[in-house]
């Protein structure tokens, strides 16, 4: 099918706070309502979880749009079978699709910069993915290419998808093989090496991290915005796969970010992810560690010098 617009797959369980926020930023979207809106409820796990399915459900299905088809989970699919199914139907059926879940608050120039990007490197092999979320780092290009694409705010095609593989397994053993390690570590500052691990022994259910080792494994570059275009609410305790952490004000850009990009990777870009994300752990786990009143302040200080020494 040809369609002009992106179809907008939006993945929903039992936030319907969450879900209505997220709804409401992409209204914000000149292009909304152009766009075919696929919704995907999850259904619930167990009956203390029935009530919030279903108010949910009724904000979903009240929700207007003229071009908007509801599917509702008979039973819990959890998030990455529905997600790997969703998206497969979706491009197999329209060739691209626009992805976000119930807990992404988007930009109102989102959408444009999708679709602008899917039309741009439709044909170019070398890009596999577009994302709208990008780190809280100053200085970084308008637009620039990573090998590896994100889970929060994205799009692709069916050839891009089509290179997906859900065996966490296989992945791991290629990575290994081909010496990619490292890099799939985002040059050693981020356990995505352990993650991918966890998942294959089932200790977690993770279907971006098999989709980030898919195309790092064949290469392929995922355009991202220098200002994010995604912001994550749902990173307060309410999700199943995302913890509480402490979430900072956030501001979009006043602008769709401008594609004028060289097709290759950014090292400049890459360097400062790898160094924001060191710093993220180090601080993450100093928060830990410190989360007690035991330490003393020498103490803190000393620990926070041996973190910024080692991590």
């Amino acid at each position: 099918m040809i369609c002009k617009f992106a179809p907008i797959v939006l993945f929903t369980f039992k936030r319907p706070e969450h879900t209505r926020r997220t709804m409401l930023s992409l209204a914000q979207n000149a292009d909304f309502l152009n766009s075919p809106l696929f919704i995907y409820c999850d259904g619930a796990r167990h009956a203390d979880e029935s009530a919030q399915v279903e108010e949910l459900r009724q904000l979903v299905n009240d929700w207007p749009h003229p071009n908007k088809s509801v599917i509702m989970r008979e039973r819990n699919w959890g998030l990455a079978n529905s997600v790997i199914d969703g998206v497969t139907v979706q491009c197999d059926t329209f060739g691209k699709v626009i992805v976000v879940e119930d807990d992404m608050v988007v930009s109102p120039h989102f959408l444009n910069f999708m679709n602008t990007a899917l039309d741009k490197y439709q044909h170019d092999d070398r890009v596999i993915s577009i994302h709208g979320y990008s780190y809280p780092i100053d200085s970084l290009p308008a637009a620039f290419f990573i090998k590896g694409p994100g889970c929060w705010g994205w799009a692709t095609w069916k050839r891009g998808w089509d290179l997906f593989e859900a065996d966490g397994q296989k992945i791991y053993d290629e990575l290994q093989r081909k010496k990619l390690m490292y890099r799939f570590n985002m040059l050693g500052s981020y356990p995505y090496k352990q993650m991918l691990h966890d998942q294959i022994h089932g200790l977690n259910d993770s279907w971006a991290i098999r989709w980030y080792a898919s195309a790092l494994l064949r290469d392929k570059l995922t355009l991202h915005p220098g200002i994010s275009l995604v912001s994550n609410i749902g990173l307060d305790g309410s999700g199943t796969h995302c913890g509480s952490e402490v979430v900072k004000a956030f501001t979009f850009s006043t602008a769709c970010p401008e594609i004028n990009v060289e097709v290759k990777e950014s090292e400049y870009a890459l360097d400062l992810w790898s160094r924001y994300l060191k710093k993220f752990r180090r601080e993450k786990l100093f928060r830990i560690l410190t989360s007690t009143n035991l330490l003393t302040t020498v103490a803190k200080r000393a620990l926070n010098r041996f973190l910024k020494k080692h991590c």
